[in-house]
């Protein structure tokens, strides 16, 4: 017998209904980051070769725990594009989230942090005036060069 039951009972078929909804709007958000992954990927590979043809250097970046102070160092290179530090873009045109899960053993030893895609409005969702557009973050990011806190 299926988990489903009876094909006739309504319970069941709502169940079914409401699991290929569910699927249905999975594989379209899926669909739509991906869609995102493919416009902002150039623009941050683009904005690490800007930044190393401007001179200007790159930094080991450091995160942040979401809980806690401090930070914690990184085995990423790369250039700080928020002025709070919790993103980046490394040297390998890779963008960075800088914010990671508390740990001792980080602070004593450092973390891997792995690239992520960046998204074509960078604090969506967020408190009001933190988002801002990709493009127009890496335009500031990269006109303010050296001088960025």
């Amino acid at each position: 017998m299926s988990v489903d039951g009876d094909p006739t009972d309504a319970a069941a078929q709502r169940r079914r209904q409401a699991r290929e909804n569910a699927e249905y709007h999975h594989a379209a958000a899926q669909r739509a980051a991906q869609a995102e992954a493919r416009r902002t990927a150039p623009m941050v590979a683009e904005f690490a070769a800007a930044m190393r043809a401007a001179g200007v250097e790159p930094t080991r970046l450091r995160a942040r725990p979401y809980s806690g102070s401090g930070t914690l160092r990184t085995d990423v290179e790369g250039w700080y594009v928020r002025r709070d530090h919790r993103a980046a873009v490394g040297t390998d045109g890779r963008w960075y989230v800088l914010v990671v899960a508390p740990s001792l053993r980080g602070r004593l030893t450092g973390i891997h942090v792995d690239p992520s895609d960046a998204p074509l409005q960078v604090g969506a969702g967020g408190r009001d005036g933190d988002s801002v557009a990709l493009d127009v973050l890496l335009r500031l990011r990269l006109e303010a060069g050296a001088d960025f806190p």
